[in-house]
């Protein structure tokens, strides 16, 4: 038996922030539950090539406000925009609720670990070698100042007929330490021999730190490194 679970889930509530931060009685929980996968699952399905690792949802009385993190904001955004105006009625025409859209840019792609891990899925149903795809994003990833990676992937590797397991790391991934920011992704490569799991860990350092980084930036007056509101609709 193992003992692995989810690095982000093992953390929210004690280090990390819940995706969804919303209150209803028993009767509305499990509805307004399914409506938070239902936009979660349009807005990933309709924007595959914006970059979004991340979509947290806020509910009040009146409306639903939706944070998207993402690494082209261009793409929702859209001309003068029309792209955003014309997601916020899809997304009120799904749910019959009013939406308020909040666009957060991500500075570096290659410090979040969904984007890492749905890059190597898109190499390898190029029919990338899955080799080189791993070796290529350890350098990108460590170069962008990360302390550690680890990357998985389980499937047909290489299109051989029997299944097995491939791992690679570099620096430090301390799973168990909970002051320890770990990023966590999870992607699906779905190639010509068959389906090929991709799981990255990525070590981003401890929370303190990163507070203490933001904290300074914002009395200097400067956006914080990792992320940065860009629109706001």
């Amino acid at each position: 038996m193992g003992q692995k679970t989810r690095p982000t889930g093992f953390r929210i509530g004690i280090t990390e922030p819940w995706r969804s931060r919303w209150y209803a009685a028993k009767r509305e929980f499990g509805e307004l539950l399914v409506e938070d996968f239902k936009i979660r699952t349009f807005v990933k399905k309709k924007y595959k090539l914006a970059g979004i690792p991340k979509i947290e949802i806020e509910r009040t009385r009146d409306n639903v406000i939706v944070h998207l993190h993402t690494a082209r904001p261009g793409i929702i955004i859209g001309k003068k925009g029309q792209e955003v105006d014309r997601l916020k009625a899809e997304l009120e025409d799904l749910t019959g609720r009013r939406m308020e859209l909040k666009i957060v840019e991500i500075g570096n792609a290659n410090r979040s670990a969904v984007l890492v891990a749905e890059d190597i899925a898109q190499q390898l149903e190029k029919r990338g070698s899955f080799r080189r795809t791993i070796k290529r994003s350890l350098d990108q990833v460590m170069d962008s100042g990360v302390f550690g990676i680890k990357v998985q992937l389980s499937g047909r590797l290489g299109g051989a007929e029997m299944s097995r397991c491939e791992k690679a790391s570099r620096g430090s991934i301390p799973l168990s330490t909970l002051q320890k920011h770990i990023d966590y992704g999870l992607a699906t490569a779905l190639t010509a021999q068959g389906v090929i799991g991709v799981k990255v860990w990525i070590d981003l350092g401890n929370y303190s730190d990163e507070e203490a980084n933001s904290g300074a930036n914002a009395k200097a007056g400067q956006a914080p490194q990792r992320t940065k509101k860009a629109y706001k609709r």
